[in-house]
């Protein structure tokens, strides 16, 4: 029989997994929860509220734009996937999660992220058009191409991120199967494994560095360019202004790499980070860009802020 192969404590397909939450904070995690229920909240009201303003008002149906309305929707998603479950084990104990639960969670939250770190290249993308081919943006970036830009982003989350559950159900889990983390992140259900998981690990690494490195490239190659011609351009007025075209972006784009690279560096090479701090490092990762986002492109796009103070002054 094939289960004289396997350990004596172990199990093909568990049926529930016990998330820990932050291990090592359990007598703080009720106030810890706090900012993170505000978080979650500023992430449901501050995206919605940039949806509902875009759809709206059609002189908003602009690359710019509809770029942005892609990354509150990703951000809709990320946070939600998070969150709840989240709140739930530090508030209610909420510890246990079934096992095709988890790997769905798992599977939303690694996709997405994926799509959001797709969506900032081609917001990057769409800077690089409008500064340095100003004339030709609107011919350049036609509806049809963003709609075209905004299904591959899809499409590259999807594919990459499905081999994650397949390649799970292949490991045999052992019966101790508490996930020392607040969600069902992929290398923390990996590391539970009885059996060899070199592929799990391998194909993990390898999606984070085609995505992140060739994202991160992309952006990059795009603001040298942009940086080249906002350096042509006589006057500093006209390069300040240029600069402020890009300094939503530009933060948007440190809030989502920066958390997001320590807590991928520290999950496989650094044993000397404290895990709980970890832990919640990685919990708000997913919850601090989905908030900050509406609120850098509120308070630094003309825009968007004068339709949100119209709104609120027509209701007065």
């Amino acid at each position: 029989m094939i289960t004289m192969f396997f350990p004596n404590d172990s199990v093909l397909f568990p049926r529930t997994f016990f998330l820990a939450g932050i291990p090592g904070l359990e007598e703080s995690q009720h106030w810890i929860a706090l900012p993170m229920g505000i978080l979650y909240l500023l992430a449901l009201v501050g995206n919605v509220t940039i949806l509902f303003i875009i759809w709206m008002d059609s002189s908003l149906h602009q690359p710019m734009y509809l770029f942005l309305s892609m990354l509150a929707a990703i951000d809709l998603v990320l946070a939600s996937s998070t969150a709840p479950k989240a709140l739930a084990v530090l508030l209610v104990h909420a510890h246990e999660i079934g096992y095709t639960v988890c790997l769905i969670q798992m599977f939303f939250i690694h996709a997405f992220s994926s799509m959001e770190s797709g969506v900032l290249v081609a917001m990057a993308l769409d800077r690089y058009v409008a500064i340095c081919h100003p004339l030709h943006h609107s011919t350049i970036l036609h509806p049809g191409v963003i709609g075209r830009i905004g299904m591959a982003v899809l499409v590259r989350g999807l594919l990459l991120l499905i081999p994650f559950p397949i390649l799970l159900q292949k490991l045999i889990f052992c019966q101790a199967t508490v996930i020392g983390h607040a969600y069902c992140e992929h290398m923390a259900v990996v590391k539970l494994a009885c059996s060899a998981t070199t592929v799990n690990q391998a194909y993990g690494l390898t999606v984070a560095l085609l995505v992140v490195g060739l994202d991160v490239l992309a952006i990059g190659v795009s603001y040298a360019h942009i940086l080249q011609a906002v350096l042509k351009v006589p006057g500093s007025e006209a390069q300040l202004k240029a600069f402020g075209t890009c300094g939503c972006h530009v933060c948007v784009i440190l809030v989502f790499y920066v958390p997001g690279m320590f807590s991928f560096l520290t999950h496989r090479f650094s044993h000397h980070v404290p895990h709980h701090v970890h832990v919640l490092l990685a919990t708000l990762y997913l919850l601090v860009p989905p908030a900050l986002n509406p609120l850098v492109y509120g308070v630094k796009t003309q825009q968007i802020r004068q339709r949100v103070l119209r709104v609120f002054t027509q209701k007065n």
